[in-house]
């Protein structure tokens, strides 16, 4: 455990982001799975309405480094071609 106050602050600060990171990784994950399900099962108007709310995720996501950039993209990229051949 940290004796020195700025290192009690700064494990303060790591569990809280810790925890908004998790939770917000969790969310991505469970969107991706979501639309990913639908394309499987060719539910096409479906998948396209949720898809910004995905490409949201993903681009927030992209943008405070919870993922990179390039890997936010390349995944918009996928499902927007999986979408395309179902339609």
């Amino acid at each position: 455990m940290p004796i020195i106050k700025s290192a009690k602050k700064a494990l303060r600060q790591n569990i809280k982001r810790r925890a908004i990171n998790v939770s917000k990784k969790k969310k991505l994950k469970s969107s991706l799975k979501e639309i990913r399900e639908l394309i499987a099962q060719k539910k096409n108007e479906e998948a396209k309405k949720i898809l910004p709310q995905v490409y949201k995720i993903l681009d927030k996501a992209g943008k405070t480094g919870l993922i990179k950039k390039n890997t936010a993209s390349r995944k918009k990229s996928r499902i927007t071609k999986a979408l395309g051949k179902i339609a």
